[in-house]
């Protein structure tokens, strides 16, 4: 869909890509940004909007003239009067200027459509730009976008007003370096205390921005540092807060061990932790505290190869409360460590085991026999699951969401096994090379079934999609 801009030109469609949605440029000095929700949803899953709030239908008792559409006087009725002489006609808005229909009518958008439509009159712009739609996106912002050339050739920072209007509380800036994030805490008026998020992506921030940051905005609480390579560990000792209660850092080469010691130690209220790193032994996931353990309810180790079952010890001695765990990528636990996981960490509601290759249906007896809060369970390329794996899953009553991408011993007798779970809501068996179409088939038999991905499985036929429309005519079928 395209919509003439403020020119006249076409504007080309907001293209929505990886989660991320691409704002054009705004005629107020706004600059090019992209829009992203901002809580992690579930894998794979196709963005969906928040449904509309229900409109009441019109009256079509009484059918309205053109110019009362246009927002005039209605005509008299024809036929002798009746009653007192009405006084003057109550004048009311155009309807495509009625901020009470419009304030229900956008709820139907996308956000890179509101972003469009704020262009066509300053009414519409006044009913857009109200927080309320606009809550959970985080706009992106790439270092490039934030200064506008002068004729001269000096740089300006970009008016960041209308950002301020829609009450941002989250911003992703990509690219940035310590300058450009002091010029946008000096030109962004919620920056001190209406920012709830910040998350830096492949920029060269040092520990001295990070420092100014994080003592600048005293709102902050969320925090992401992903291909951030140019502070250290002693810049997160330096700077964080003891007020952060979501840290995030990926792909930054000199986070390591003493890292994790900064973080135990200046972070009392961690209430989600997610690290990739490769340096990372288990000697750092000793140094979590009581503190912790009280406050800490996720914990995502993702691609932590030094990672052993030593580690998983710690883990599950210090933060006895956790409800989401992941070890995807921790190449080196084994069935050893799953089952310290299962007998130790009760109140689980999310296991992510996946790419960890040592993994054997033995690691899922012990889940199936001990975590029976268990909702979620993700296994995509633990390549020595097999059939007997699966009838241990098939006990696990609370079970919504499984995840087999890629198990590549699967097979049809398996998915029998999976028909007797009726509270699954969503699989995933994209990639499994040994189904076939009519084990496939049988999953009809999963009536509440919510979501089913296919993907490159080479059963799936394209008659067995329209089998799945016709006997599950609810769930969503991903091919």
């Amino acid at each position: 869909m395209s919509s003439p801009g403020i020119d006249g030109d076409p504007k080309p469609p907001c293209l929505p890509r990886n989660g991320l949605v691409k704002l054009p440029g705004q005629p107020n000095g706004l600059g090019a940004a992209s829009i992203t929700k901002g809580t992690p949803a579930a894998k794979n899953r196709p963005c969906q909007p928040p449904p509309p709030p229900t409109l009441p239908p019109p009256s079509l008792a009484t059918p309205l003239s053109r110019v009362a559409l246009a927002g005039g006087p209605c005509p008299p009725a024809s036929g002798p009067a009746s009653g007192p002489v009405p006084g003057p006609p109550v004048e009311r808005p155009p309807l495509a200027t009625d901020e009470k229909i419009l304030n229900g009518l956008f709820w139907y958008f996308s956000a890179c459509e509101k972003c469009i439509l704020a262009q066509v009159c300053k009414a519409w712009r006044r009913v857009l730009y109200q927080p309320k739609f606009w809550a959970g996106l985080t706009p992106v912002l790439h270092a490039k976008e934030l200064y506008n050339v002068l004729p001269g050739g000096e740089k300006e920072f970009v008016n960041l007003q209308g950002f301020a209007a829609r009450g941002f509380e989250g911003f992703c800036l990509v690219g940035v370096s310590d300058l450009d994030i002091c010029e946008f805490i000096d030109n962004y008026a919620l920056s001190k205390k209406g920012v709830k998020a910040m998350s830096l992506k492949r920029s060269t921030i040092t520990d001295a921005g990070l420092e100014v940051m994080l003592e600048q905005m005293q709102g902050v609480v969320r925090l992401e540092l992903s291909g951030c390579n140019d502070f250290t560990e002693a810049g997160l000792w330096s700077s964080l807060s003891a007020r952060i209660t979501s840290l995030s850092v990926s792909d930054c080469i000199n986070v390591a061990d003493d890292a994790i010691a900064a973080i135990s130690q200046l972070l009392p209220n961690l209430a989600e932790l997610s690290l990739q790193a490769y340096h990372v032994t288990d000697t750092a996931l000793a140094y979590f505290t009581a503190r912790q353990g009280h406050s800490t309810h996720t914990l995502r180790l993702l691609s932590c190869w030094e990672i052993t079952n030593h580690g998983v010890v710690n883990v599950v001695h210090s933060l006895p409360n956790l409800t989401s765990l992941s070890l995807s990528g921790c190449s080196k636990v084994t069935d050893d460590g799953v089952e310290l996981v299962a007998e130790n960490l009760r109140k689980l509601r999310s296991l992510d085991l996946s790419w960890c290759p040592r993994i054997t249906d033995m690691a899922l007896e012990y889940v199936a026999c001990d975590l029976h809060r268990l909702e979620e369970l993700v296994l995509d390329r633990c390549v020595r699951i097999t059939d007997t794996g699966l009838s241990y899953l098939s006990t696990m009553s609370s079970l919504r969401s499984l995840y087999l991408r890629w198990c590549c011993q699967v097979q049809d007798f398996g998915l029998k096994h999976l028909l007797a779970m009726r509270s699954l809501r969503l699989l995933s068996l994209a990639g499994c090379p040994l189904l076939t179409t009519t084990g496939l088939s049988g999953l009809v038999q999963l009536q509440e079934l919510e979501e089913l991905e296919l993907t490159n499985c080479p059963g799936a036929t394209p008659e067995l999609f329209k089998y799945f429309s016709q006997h599950l005519p609810r769930c969503l079928v991903i091919e």
